[in-house]
């Protein structure tokens, strides 16, 4: 089973980072992937770019209005993911606490990822996409 183990903190604890070494940030991290990778559990790991550089579309109004930067309050801003495949949320969970950004502000918010087998697969777009990642080697 595929999980998602989405990583949060708040405008403080970003804050925080920036008085941290960088290649300490790196070698900490970067030994908690090889875990991840020597486990076979990785799948994805990808960091965001500061919100202040998003967009946000907002559908509330037609037609959708396009907002630079964070959306509304920022308490906790999504700041970077992994896709595991593991054999239970046990063992997601289990990762997450092994998880080197930790500390006041710092959360790992956890759900699975649901896959294309999950859907009717006599519908035709469900069949359109299953072939796609066919050929594009994702299944």
């Amino acid at each position: 089973m595929k999980y998602m183990l989405i990583m949060r903190a708040t405008d403080e604890a970003f804050k925080g980072m920036v008085d941290i070494d960088f290649d300490q940030m790196l070698e900490t991290v970067g030994t908690y992937n090889q875990e991840l990778i020597r486990a076979g559990v990785l799948l994805a790991a990808e960091g965001l770019d500061d919100a202040e550089e998003g967009v946000v579309v907002d559908y509330s109004a037609e037609p959708p209005v396009v907002t630079d930067g964070p959306y509304g309050e920022t308490k906790e801003l999504f700041g970077g993911f992994y896709i595991l495949n593991v054999a239970s949320k046990e063992e997601a969970v289990e990762w997450a606490r092994r998880s080197p950004m930790t500390g006041p502000g710092f959360k790992t918010e956890i759900r699975r990822v649901t896959t294309i087998d999950e859907f009717p697969q006599d519908n035709e777009w469900i069949q359109k996409e299953r072939a796609w990642r066919e050929a594009t080697g994702q299944l």
